[in-house]
């Protein structure tokens, strides 16, 4: 008689890190952590206290702590975003990438590997390693539709927005415009000769290989950008999940401060024109 018991499928979770993209993961990870799967998360050392309280409360949830790989323009020691400013974004992207051979040499040890990976968009080369790994990858976007919409398109459209002072984002819905100066900085910032930018845009067009994508955002808020996306990739595993911070654990569980009542939004707001 066969009593083998079959393990929980089994996801891994990788956040970018960076506070605003690694908080609203891992309150996805823990809406997840409620159903019946194995999870694990990957960090590194400095970063695993920002996971912690997570696992304090779902203690059954499983960490790959690796190394942080090591860059040139990041100062030993460092491994998050917050310590360089925007400015880090680059050099921390190109260093993630040096993860791909651990996490395959785990993967491949593994007596339950994952059957899926969800990963931040930041961190896009993961959706080859998914490939190479025969598993779907699910790129999770911490902001909203509209911002990949835009995203997509400055990268689709490279050559031909160069020089533009006002950018026309002619098939999106509303059709909307933009001043260069307020375009995504991961665009702007790009150049050809840098190999660190092309890592970059690498990284982030490989969203596109995504199985699936989970956007923080509501379809009642950008149920027309949602559906855009729909049709630009060509599927419908385009999944709304958010406002993500309302299903995580309470703030005082994550150990973030309530810096601000809601009251003091909707003042700004009723401000706007």
């Amino acid at each position: 008689m066969n009593t083998t018991t079959k393990q929980p499928p089994h996801v891994l979770v990788f956040p970018y890190p960076a506070q605003g993209h690694t908080r609203p993961l891992l309150d996805l990870t823990h809406q997840l952590s409620l159903h019946n799967l194995t999870i694990t998360i990957l960090t590194t050392p400095k970063n695993l206290p920002t996971v912690s309280p997570l696992l304090s409360l779902h203690p059954q949830i499983h960490t790959l702590v690796l190394p942080f790989p090591s860059h040139p323009l990041i100062p030993a020691g460092v491994e998050n975003v917050q310590e360089l400013g925007n400015s880090g974004n680059l050099p921390v992207i190109a260093a993630s990438t040096k993860l791909y051979d651990p996490i395959v040499t785990w993967f491949k040890s593994h007596t339950n590997p994952p059957v899926a990976i969800i990963s931040d968009f930041f961190l896009g080369w993961t959706q080859h390693l998914a490939q190479d790994l025969n598993i779907p990858g699910f790129a999770f976007y911490p902001s909203g539709a509209f911002f990949a919409g835009i995203m997509n398109y400055c990268w689709d459209n490279l050559e031909s927005l160069k020089g533009l002072g006002v950018v026309d984002f002619v098939g999106l819905p509303r059709s909307p415009s933009f001043k260069e100066e307020h375009l995504p900085s991961s665009f702007r910032m790009y150049r050809e000769s840098d190999p660190d930018c092309q890592l970059l845009k690498d990284s982030l067009v490989a969203n596109k290989l995504s199985y699936g994508f989970i956007f923080n955002s509501f379809e009642s808020l950008e149920g027309e950008y949602l559906g855009y996306l729909k049709r630009y990739f060509g599927h419908e595993r385009v999944y709304a999940v958010g406002p993500l911070n309302l299903l995580g654990p309470d703030s005082t569980d994550r150990g973030i401060p309530v810096t601000s009542s809601s009251g003091n939004v909707f003042e700004w707001l009723d401000g706007c024109p």
